[in-house]
């Protein structure tokens, strides 16, 4: 089985957060849309007081190197401010290059781990 490019086979585990960690003022979950089609997502959550995580950033193969990922990061990182957010952090994998790089051509810096997610192998902290 094979899950957003990872192998669960090879350890991926698939995990399925508390939806109402996206809903405000917990958080937020957006999906971006092309003539009506779903063709991207991501959401943030706020970890404490002035520390919200982006997760679940994905987008479609169609879209990709579009700058829609830019676009959804940066909607977020506002998002994240209105609800009083000072920093935003995020966890990805190596394998996921792309992301890393919109990461840190997006003013992310790689930070020690912040949570002990098992499929992360990269922190990110940006000051928002």
């Amino acid at each position: 089985m094979r899950v957003h490019g990872f192998d669960t086979e090879g350890g991926y585990r698939i995990v399925f957060p508390d939806p109402a960690r996206f809903v405000e003022p917990a958080g937020v979950f957006l999906v971006a849309e092309a003539e009506g089609r779903a063709v991207g997502c991501g959401g943030i959550r706020m970890l404490d007081a002035s520390r919200a995580e982006v997760k679940h950033l994905y987008l479609r193969d169609e879209v990709r190197g579009r700058g829609w990922g830019r676009l959804l990061l940066a909607e977020l990182e506002e998002r994240a401010r209105r609800l009083g957010a000072s920093e935003s952090v995020l966890d990805t994998n190596a394998t996921l290059e792309a992301a890393g790089s919109l990461y840190r051509s997006s003013g992310y810096d790689e930070v020690e781990p912040y949570n002990d997610n098992p499929n992360a192998n990269l922190w990110f902290a940006k000051a928002l």
